[in-house]
């Protein structure tokens, strides 16, 4: 990845939200020790202060990521994300035509990684994990993927009301469309094909809206970033641009 500033999509002398691009992780981890650049890093560099991370989204998902500038701002936030006062809104495009909307309901059991879980416990029962998601578009091509002659997709707002380890990755399996991208939890035929036919090797998940009240004034903010380059190409090859703008 070559080096560039992040983009900014919001600032104040309280906060700063950047627009995270994908394969970028949120702060150092043991789980990718090769890695060298961290968003934190390297938005403490650019703005020149210290920041303070209030939340996270994993390295293969971009979006909006928010920082505090004081101790104080990053108390203020991180109780708003514990008490589910924030609303996130994601844009996904998963396999197949997925219902126009619903709550998926399905607890997740909590995902150790043998290097930085060691000290947590294997046995934890399954986590409340609650996820809404809203269909915005669809489109069938007249090309043989998979076992079907003709393949859907479906592009989809998601949002989560609990924030789990992977969660919507996993739920999206849960109800038979992952999201395109996912090496984990997707299928590769379909991740191949939108990495050959519109140069998109990348998870298609984003944080593209995101709703909070000000640590300081108190005030309503809401905040939105575009869901990056690759993911547009996507997204005007299909004609979704229209769809993906959508709020609510």
């Amino acid at each position: 990845m070559t080096h560039q500033l992040l983009e900014v999509v919001y600032r104040d002398d309280h906060i700063i939200a950047v627009n995270k691009p994908p394969g970028l992780l949120t702060h150092r981890s043991a789980i990718d020790r090769h890695e060298t650049r961290f968003a934190m890093q390297m938005l403490r560099d650019q703005i020149g202060q210290r920041v303070y991370p209030v939340h996270r989204l994993d390295k293969p998902t971009s979006g909006i990521l928010l920082f505090a500038l004081s101790r104080d701002c990053a108390r203020q936030l991180s109780e708003q994300f514990a008490s589910r006062q924030v609303d996130k809104y994601y844009l996904a495009v998963v396999r197949g035509f997925c219902p126009h909307h619903g709550v998926i309901d399905h607890a997740l059991r909590e995902k150790l990684d043998k290097m930085t879980d060691d000290r947590a416990v294997a046995d934890k029962p399954p986590q409340e994990a609650v996820t809404r998601f809203r269909r915005l578009a669809t489109v069938e091509l007249p090309i043989e993927v998979d076992r079907y002659p003709q393949t859907r997709y479906s592009l989809v707002q998601l949002h989560p009301t609990t924030g789990r380890k992977h969660q919507l990755r996993r739920h999206m399996k849960h109800i038979g469309h992952p999201i395109i991208g996912d090496s984990t939890h997707g299928k590769g035929v379909h991740n191949r094909f939108f990495a050959d036919h519109y140069g998109c090797r990348r998870l298609l998940l984003a944080c593209t809206g995101m709703g909070l009240d000000h640590p300081v004034t108190g005030q309503p903010l809401l905040l939105a970033a575009s869901p990056g380059e690759d993911f547009m190409r996507v997204l005007m090859a299909f004609d979704w641009l229209e769809q993906a703008r959508s709020r609510g």
